[in-house]
């Protein structure tokens, strides 16, 4: 059974289809056409509208039912067919999706409901009323998982259209959408403000924009609306503005500038994207790239509540820092290298032994090993870490994540960690399932980093989650990870105070591309200030670049860097680019920084020693 709209707000950012009349123009039917009554008459085209947008990553599909109360309907003699039609597009929707099974399972269907389409004022009012009730009903009856409420030009008739849907709806999830020119003015010169207002008098799940303008307009709009309402925010932008081509309208803005701008309106405080006219399954394609890689902005907050706890006399005194190993006694006092080596997809560890014995070899102080990086499936970083130790014998740093333990589990697995002599934790909440292999999988999240290290500290001081005292106390290295370059960097130099005051002990931060912004980070943090690891990961390649930028959380590749690698000739030459951006990097940040943490791409750790050559 598909979860529920606020159940995928509660995970992060809603991604909606794009344009049906588009598709079906593109298809051959004829703009003089009745769209909606296609429903009934050509059923499979809608259908496969739809089938391109469930495959292209949507989360929610819209019903092919813009139009379909009675004065649009009307135009074309079917009036009289309202029920017949929307309850044929819900159906429709619910085939697209097809069978639920788990990969399909949380596709929702949106029944669309736009303006009467035809001149409002308070003397219709009434029957106006009576159209978007009747119509909201028949998708209800249908079995819609919520109503969205669109294109609407003028504030008063969408309040009209709010009331009775709302009265009707059953309590299914209500979205309110109005639509504005360049100057953010509605139709009827209606700005932001009053589309908040309504959001304010009546029980919505989210108002927002669509239609009309491009992306860029639209970011105008989000910005506009953002303070003023506590709701989640909607955005649907056009594909840019159509243009008559060999005859035919079409829209220009391209899939890339679509996913680019999805970025910025996900930022700029949109919880729900998607697209209008002009925008296709290539778009939408392109968005889901854009809103997994921003999902985690959203998820890494915990589910429940850690107890305080308030011991007047630990059983226990923690172990001092630097007491606490190897690693541990070098950190703060000289320079740390790590490099970090993922797990093997299989059981076969031969190459990653191989891998950090010749970094040992050359005065590597610690391997880092990522837990199931980017959601996929790997071996244990606990069971590969455990394997160095044996065979290659040097300090390894543990990723531990939340994603796939509750908070049971995390206590069992960190105690498991002390015995075995696993000492160096970084705590982070991992990478949502979504945004790998397996998108059907469940996240726990239970907690996020924040809590996890205030679980990890309680282990340290002997006790439980509980404030109940163990028979012995952990003496784990807990690390926490930072990303100095983050455009929510004022929340995440909140977040990195309060990993500090929950336990952390070091610092590991994301791939630094522009050193300057590390300098700044360092500098607003320094009252909170402990060991830190600056992370380099060296480009490939432009396309390695590109991908790095735009889907993978957390990383930032400033324009000149980016320039840079799509100057450089491809394959070798591009690798040594992205090497001497790596070693002037670290250059510019050693004398700042207690240590480097590098992630050579596929575990090339002859890229790692490259780069560590200029110290």
């Amino acid at each position: 059974m598909a979860s529920t709209l606020a159940e995928r707000l509660s995970h992060g950012i809603v991604l909606f289809d794009g344009a049906m009349g588009t598709m079906l123009y593109t298809k051959g039917i004829f703009i003089n056409r009745c769209f909606d009554e296609l429903n009934l008459s050509m059923p499979e085209l809608v259908a496969d509208v739809h089938r391109g947008y469930v495959e292209a990553g949507a989360d929610v599909i819209e019903t092919n039912t813009f139009g379909a109360n009675r004065y649009k309907l009307g135009l074309f003699s079917f009036e009289d067919r309202v029920r017949d039609i929307n309850l044929r597009g819900v159906e429709l929707a619910r085939q697209a999706i097809g069978p639920h099974d788990a990969l399909v399972a949380d596709v929702l269907v949106a029944g669309a409901i736009g303006p009467l389409g035809k001149p409002f004022d308070s003397t219709i009012e009434h029957e106006a009323s009576g159209a978007f009730a009747e119509q909201a009903s028949c998708l209800v009856e249908g079995g819609v998982d919520l109503l969205l409420l669109e294109t609407f030009g003028s504030a008063a008739e969408l309040e009209v259209a709010v009331r009775a849907v709302l009265s009707v709806c059953g309590g299914l999830p209500l979205i309110a959408q109005l639509s504005f020119n360049e100057d953010l003015k509605t139709a009827t010169g209606d700005g932001p403000e009053a589309l908040a207002a309504i959001g304010k008098r009546y029980p919505l799940a989210a108002i927002g924009a669509n239609c009309s303008m491009g992306p860029q307009g639209l970011l105008d709009v989000i910005h506009r609306l953002a303070p003023l309402t506590e709701l989640p925010i909607s955005a649907q932008p056009n594909a840019g503005e159509p243009r008559y081509v060999d005859q035919r309208l079409l829209y220009l803005a391209t899939p890339e500038y679509f996913a680019e701008y999805a970025r910025r309106l996900i930022r700029a405080g949109a919880r729900l994207v998607g697209g209008c006219c002009g925008t296709t399954p290539a778009h939408i394609r392109a968005m889901r790239s854009a809103v997994t890689a921003e999902t985690p902005i959203t998820v890494a907050r915990p589910k429940i509540e850690l107890p305080e706890v308030k011991v007047e006399a630990p059983a226990i005194e923690p172990v001092p820092t630097a007491q606490k190993g190897l690693l541990a006694a070098k950190l703060g006092k000289g320079f740390v290298v790590s490099v970090e080596l993922d797990p093997p997809r299989g059981a076969d560890i031969a190459k990653v032994l191989d891998s950090a014995r010749a970094l040992k070899k050359r005065g590597v102080d610690a391997i880092n090993i990522a837990d199931g990086p980017r959601a996929s499936a790997r071996m244990n970083p606990v069971s590969m870490a455990l394997a160095i130790r044996r065979e290659v014998d040097i300090e390894t740093i543990i990723h531990y994540c939340c994603r796939d333990r509750n908070v049971l589990a995390m206590q069992a697995d960190l105690i498991g960690c002390e015995a075995l002599g696993l000492k160096n934790v970084l705590c982070v909440t991992g990478d949502p399932p979504k945004l790998g292999n397996y998108p059907f999988a469940t996240g726990v999240f239970d907690v996020d980093s924040i809590g996890l290290l205030k679980i990890a500290a309680n282990l340290n001081r002997g006790l439980d989650l509980a404030g109940n005292p163990l028979k012995d106390a952990t003496s784990l290295l807990l690390g926490c990870g930072a990303d100095p370059g983050s455009v929510e960097i004022e929340t995440e130099i909140d977040r990195y105070r309060r990993k500090v005051e929950a336990g952390a002990e070091f610092l590991m931060t994301q791939p630094v591309y522009d050193s300057r912004l590390l300098l700044k980070f360092l500098e607003r943090t320094q009252q909170w200030r402990i060991p830190t690891l600056v992370g380099i990961l060296p480009l490939a390649s432009y396309k390695n670049a590109e991908f790095l930028n735009n889907e993978v959380p957390g990383i930032e590749i400033p324009q000149q860097i980016m320039k840079r690698m799509a100057e450089a000739p491809s394959g070798d030459a591009a690798r040594k680019e992205g090497i001497k951006i790596a070693q002037e990097t670290l250059l510019e940040t050693r004398d700042v920084v207690d240590g480097v943490y590098i992630m050579p791409p596929f575990n090339r750790h002859d890229v790692a020693l490259r780069i560590l050559e200029v110290l």
